[in-house]
């Protein structure tokens, strides 16, 4: 049941008729567990709550279903709006953006244009951009933009994923631009030919890739709710002497509350994943399918919103 339930929901997330109509009925049915709210100003309320407690956060304005240039410019505005709302609030918070949501499959130059635009803004700020790794049809173009922005601004980090096969040489090839990277495992659904099947293939090659991004003397940031992977990078830490400043956990808005807050009571660097806007459909049913047992949570939350 579980693996049907992981399917669905996968399968759901990209559904883009399911996407209009939860923009049309808002956050309703549970999602604003996951999800911060629909404006930068209810966004910048939640990093502040996260902020007096120690915690610092990443926001991302979701847009995942752009079709026209339009959109593109529009999703490009709004990240540099929520950079601004990061300086005139004083929050403690980095921005995260998926390139598709920026125009990467209508014109691969637009994305990029639309990238150094925010880029050149997060540095006039002083602040950081991390570009979110989306499917395995995106991976390749995205590593490749990242390293063309390279060459020009250090303020900007990328998502690699453990599922895939070629990612321990991805991390390899990174090394030369000292690459500050988020390793996560690995959300959507490939096919075995470029990803592993198993879990436990999965979380021997996340270790496997942390301890090798760490060695190489690079910002790591562990995206991960797994104990057990947590305890490894404490261990690995302590054991080769990595500083505290050299990597920090990161974990989703909304899960984990009680580890994210220990964590900081620990003396680590804990960031939250903040998403918030209209566009938050595909995210939820990414947040669904990695642990379907969310989905009664959600079912609770939506008949408690609308008794």
């Amino acid at each position: 049941m579980e693996v049907v339930l992981r399917n669905f929901f996968q399968a759901l997330a990209k559904n883009t008729t399911a996407n209009q109509m939860a923009k049309k009925y808002g956050l309703r049915f549970g999602a604003s567990r996951f999800v911060a709210g629909i404006t930068i100003d209810e966004a910048v309320k939640s990093v502040n709550i996260l902020n007096r407690d120690g915690r610092v956060a990443t926001l991302d304005h979701l847009g995942e279903f752009i079709s026209t240039r339009e959109e593109a410019l529009e999703s490009t505005r709004m990240c540099i709006e929520t950079l601004e709302a990061i300086a005139d609030s004083g929050i403690k918070s980095n921005l995260s953006l998926k390139m598709t949501s920026l125009g990467l499959d209508i014109d691969k130059q637009l994305c990029v244009d639309n990238m150094v635009q925010i880029l050149e803004c997060a540095r006039r700020y002083n602040n950081f951009v991390r570009i979110d790794m989306e499917d395995y049809a995106h991976c390749e173009v995205s590593i490749d933009i990242y390293r063309e922005l390279r060459k020009s601004f250090d303020n900007v980090g990328i998502v690699l994923q453990a599922y895939l096969y070629r990612t321990e040489q991805d991390v390899a090839e990174l090394n030369q631009c000292n690459a500050n990277l988020r390793l996560v495992k690995g959300a959507y659904k490939e096919s075995s030919k470029v990803a592993f099947p198993d879990k436990k293939d999965v979380d021997e090659n996340y270790k496997k890739l942390i301890s090798q991004h760490l060695e190489n003397g690079n910002y790591t940031a562990v995206a991960t709710h797994d104990e057990a992977i947590i305890q490894y990078v404490k261990d690995e830490a302590r054991q080769k002497g990595y500083g505290r400043d050299q990597f920090e956990f990161q974990m989703l808005y909304g899960i984990a509350e009680d580890l994210q807050k220990r964590l900081v009571k620990e003396g680590y660097k804990v960031r939250v994943y903040v998403p918030y806007g209209r566009d938050w459909f595909g995210y939820n049913m990414r947040r669904l399918a990695e642990r379907p047992a969310n989905v009664w949570f959600v079912l609770n939350r939506s008949i408690e919103m609308n008794e």
